[in-house]
């Protein structure tokens, strides 16, 4: 049996685009599925998760900061380029996801531009909530960024976004990566980037099951 794995992202979380660079061996290396799933983690932050934000008004917190050099010592592990924070952080997500949403039918695509777009943010510091840096990060990889712009003002890929975030929260996410995992007769949910041994682990739990 096929382990299907669940795994809601926002290109706007550091940690995302770490858990989104290392879980990819853990698939390859187990077989199974993964299925990308762009929501919008203020929508979950404003719903289920509020005191973030009262986190990021005091970036001097111990913990703030011990996180943050945790997370550049990931990086560093996985071999990420991370030049962050940027004069963009935080960055309003809200244009990225919906061109995230408008290629999530077609999950190739969409692990492609996610790919060039965590690279274009914290790598080389551009604004994803800017639609021209959107469209040109999809031109470089040979995609019609225009037409995938435009598609961002439609209703559908705006209602898809606004779906995927309200399924995730009723799963029991706040926050960026939520990842979910089939586990007896039900499923686990995992988040963050630490949490992927345990991904791994329940991978694999199910897959002995049959």
């Amino acid at each position: 049996m096929t382990v299907s794995v669940d795994f809601y992202f926002d290109l706007s979380s550091p940690w995302t685009c770490l858990a989104f660079h290392n879980i990819q061996p853990i698939i390859a290396d187990t077989g199974a599925k993964i299925i990308w799933k762009p929501f919008l983690v203020g929508g979950v932050f404003n719903a289920v998760n509020q005191s973030v934000y009262a986190a990021r008004e005091n970036p001097d917190n111990p913990k703030f900061v011990h996180s943050f050099r945790v997370m550049k010592d990931w990086a560093a592990l996985a071999g990420i380029p991370m030049n962050f924070p940027s004069e963009h952080h935080p960055v309003k997500s809200v244009h990225a996801m919906r061109a995230c949403c408008a290629l999530e039918e077609d999950q190739t695509a969409l692990h492609k531009f996610a790919t060039a777009a965590f690279n274009a943010y914290y790598t080389d510091q551009r604004n994803l909530d800017d639609p021209a840096v959107l469209a040109a990060i999809a031109n470089e990889i040979g995609m019609d960024g225009e037409a995938l712009v435009a598609r961002t003002q439609e209703q559908a890929v705006k209602d898809r976004l606004r779906a995927n975030t309200e399924e995730a929260i009723a799963r029991g996410a706040y926050g960026s990566p939520s990842i979910f995992v089939p586990f007896g007769d039900g499923e686990r949910m995992y988040f963050g980037n630490d949490q992927l041994p345990l991904v791994n682990r329940a991978i694999k739990l199910q897959q002995n099951r049959t």
